[in-house]
């Protein structure tokens, strides 16, 4: 029987811009050799796999290369078609178990917001590897359970980064932030992000990295609401809201593409 699948793009109101996630909503379980297949034909960042269960419905992330702990706009892009396609109701709250627990999200006008863990870093000393990797010279360097955050002095370095991806490959992290703060009034801060030991050269608008991103300049610009943007080529807008231990994502998306793997 074919299984649907849709993409959306997100962190983002417009077609082609934000991050493109695949969302299959399952009809049953399927083993985890099978969403790595199908992920890895996408070949998106991410490909989410949902199956409802009782209270909510079960959520993975796939690669093109391996299953991740933590994904903000599959985790987006998924309860934007769960509503989208009526598996809930417009004012109904989507429930996602998941490697990092209960995730939900919920809907504000043409925003939806997610409830993430906060991942806040830790200064650290940077492996040689990195900076030479990176091409730039940082202002601060930290750590998560998952990423590298790397400060740099402007926008101007953030936007102008060409890293050596082959060298960052060898390194044992899933990625690296690159991050200043904004020029000009729309943006608080900005930010990029490399994953490619996860097969992602750059990842278009992550959210988990706002995860740590949100703490981290909530801190120094003595915040608790920030506007983000990911200055990707396709580049994308979050809003970040830290609420103790959580962080409030915010997003949009837009459907572009829906049909059926046979």
């Amino acid at each position: 029987m074919p299984q649907a699948i849709t993409q959306v793009d997100a962190f983002t109101e417009q077609p082609f811009r934000g991050n493109p996630a695949a969302v299959c909503i399952l009809p049953e379980p399927r083993d985890e050799t099978w969403m790595q297949n199908v992920a890895r034909e996408m070949n998106l960042s991410e490909t989410a796999f949902l199956l409802r269960q009782e209270d909510g419905f079960s959520l993975r992330w796939f690669t093109p290369i391996v299953e991740v702990d933590l994904c903000g706009h599959a985790t987006l892009a998924s309860a934007h078609v769960l509503w989208e396609e009526k598996h809930l109701a417009a004012d109904e709250p989507a429930r996602f178990h998941t490697r990092s627990g209960l995730l939900t999200a919920t809907r504000r006008d043409d925003w939806i917001e997610l409830d993430f863990p906060a991942k806040p870093d830790t200064p650290t000393d940077a492996p040689p590897d990195l900076i030479r990797a990176l091409g730039a010279s940082p202002v601060y360097v930290g750590k998560n359970q998952f990423d590298y955050l790397v400060e740099l002095a402007s926008e101007t370095e953030v936007r102008g980064l060409s890293p050596d991806f082959t060298l960052l490959r060898t390194l044992s992290i899933r990625g690296l932030m690159a991050t200043s703060r904004a020029e000009g009034e729309t943006y608080d801060f900005v930010s990029r992000f490399f994953a490619p030991g996860a097969g992602i050269d750059e990842d278009p608008v992550t959210g988990s990295a706002h995860c740590c991103l949100g703490p981290f300049w909530s801190q120094r610009l003595n915040k608790s609401a920030l506007l983000a943007y990911q200055a990707s080529s396709r580049g994308g807008v979050v809003r970040v809201r830290l609420a103790g231990e959580r962080v409030i994502l915010g997003g949009q998306a837009v459907t572009v593409m829906h049909g059926h793997l046979v």
